[in-house]
């Protein structure tokens, strides 16, 4: 006769049979972010692939079209601090969950915009700026909160290859629009196009809601030995400042001398970021001659490389914090990565080859990405139980840099031509990686709630 409960769960047996062996539960969380990091590319950069069928369709010209797309940026870069601190309030939980559901209504509300036949185009304009605005607030927090659900979910020290990984699902997202969308709108339209991709939102939504817990001793999953794992040597770092202290955790992130070095450093890496993100295509068109249908393929190429570039710079930066502390563990895998990306910089500005300006612009971007794993850890290990804070702070400096680079990346090339322009690029990662230097992660704010 046996004692066991027919009922109980077979992860709880697990805990019994199995009390030494910790679970693996943290790693299917990871699975489920990189699923919304995923989701999240795959629905925000619908309006982009879009773009020519949309303005033939609407009849909106370039600046109405350009008018529409600041909408996003604007709205991506003024809610990621609040997002953050969304997260840190009510958990990551239910955040995601909200946020992810409301992608999908969001894009199905840019399919009912009304058309020229029916409206003008200033209607047209408010309508589409509205809705990008909104989109961009809400997929806002998505990067702040998974950094906040890396916190609770993994060890201290093991912060960077998580957010790595994540940072890889969102170039699987984009890569996945660049493919899908023109496919889908050749059969359907852009309309139903939007419509039909609406529902992967709502998948990860409730695929989120079902499996994931704010906490890992809350999961029926997770047994001792992981919960174990995870909090080891946390109640040292968070000992390091006092648990009291008037001042609320908003106000503790902005003013922390690291946090401040950190997103610093982290908008000049983010001014090589959108080098390439934003004028990549543009550069190899228009500047090196390729041919369309080529630049497209080496702009494909160069997000593969993007991605491979951030798992391995995560899993390096966690390898690093073990041997040498949170300090320069995470330090020097942005150091490296801003100098040989700087370095590459130059090459592509100097050098007369087509071919060998699109291999490097390549590479530059494969050690661009490097960093983003262990930049997000060090806010992780800055901001503790305040990680969603401080992400959303370190999220807001890159995104406003994007903004910055549109101006003067455009204003340099106009006046003094691309190479200037590219060669600029290069004293950004210069300065990104003394600013970073300066930063010391193993200090974090204080942990009070």
């Amino acid at each position: 006769m046996t004692n066991e409960n027919p009922t109980q769960p077979s992860t709880a047996r697990w805990r019994i049979l199995n009390p030494t062996q910790p679970s693996s539960v943290r790693w299917r969380i990871l699975g489920l972010l990189m699923f919304l990091s995923f989701v999240s590319y795959l629905l925000r950069g619908n309006m982009s692939i879009a773009a020519p069928t949309m303005m033939a369709d609407l009849q909106l010209s370039e600046v109405q079209w350009g008018m529409i797309m600041a909408a996003f940026p604007l709205g991506y870069a003024l809610f990621q601090f609040p997002g953050g601190l969304l997260g840190d309030r009510f958990g990551p939980r239910k955040v995601l969950t909200w946020i992810a559901a409301a992608w999908a209504v969001l894009i199905v509300l840019s399919s009912m915009v009304p058309g020229a036949a029916v409206a003008s185009a200033g209607l047209i304009v408010i309508s589409l700026m509205l809705v990008q605005f909104l989109v961009g607030a809400t997929h806002a927090p998505v990067f702040p909160v998974m950094s906040a659900t890396i916190e609770r979910w993994f060890p201290v020290g093991s912060w960077a290859f998580p957010n790595g990984l994540s940072s890889t699902g969102l170039t699987l997202g984009l890569a996945g629009t660049a493919s899908l969308l023109p496919w889908l709108m050749g059969m359907v339209g852009w309309r139903m196009s939007f419509v039909v991709l609406a529902p992967v939102g709502l998948i990860g939504a409730a695929l989120w809601w079902w499996y994931a817990k704010d906490n890992p001793s809350e999961h029926p999953a997770v047994n001792s030995a992981e919960v174990e794992l995870i909090n080891d040597g946390r109640v040292e770092l968070e000992e390091k400042k006092p648990a009291t202290s008037e001042t609320p955790a908003w106000l503790r992130v902005l003013k922390d001398r690291n946090a401040l070095l950190l997103t610093l450093s982290y908008s000049c890496m983010n001014f090589v970021f959108y080098v390439v993100f934003s004028w990549g295509f543009y550069y190899l068109v228009k500047i090196r001659g390729f041919d369309a249908q080529e630049a497209g393929f080496l702009t494909s190429a160069q997000w593969m490389f993007a991605g491979a570039g951030a798992a391995l710079g995560g899993w390096y930066g966690d390898f690093l914090c073990q041997k040498l502390g949170l300090r320069w563990g995470y330090r020097l895998p942005i150091v490296i990565g801003l100098v040989i990306s700087a370095l590459l910089l130059i090459g592509v500005a100097v050098t007369p080859n087509a071919y060998a300006a699109a291999a490097m612009l390549g590479l530059c971007f494969f050690f661009n990405q490097t960093t983003e794993g262990s930049y997000w850890g060090s806010s992780i290990a800055i901001g503790g139980r305040h990680a969603g804070a401080s992400g959303g702070l370190l999220n807001t400096g890159a995104n406003a840099m994007g903004f910055i680079n549109a101006l003067l990346l455009s204003l340099v090339a106009d006046t003094f031509g691309w190479a200037t322009a590219i060669a600029i690029g290069a004293g950004f990662a210069l300065l990104g990686a003394i600013f970073a230097l300066m930063v010391r992660c193993d200090e974090p704010v204080n942990q009070a709630d």
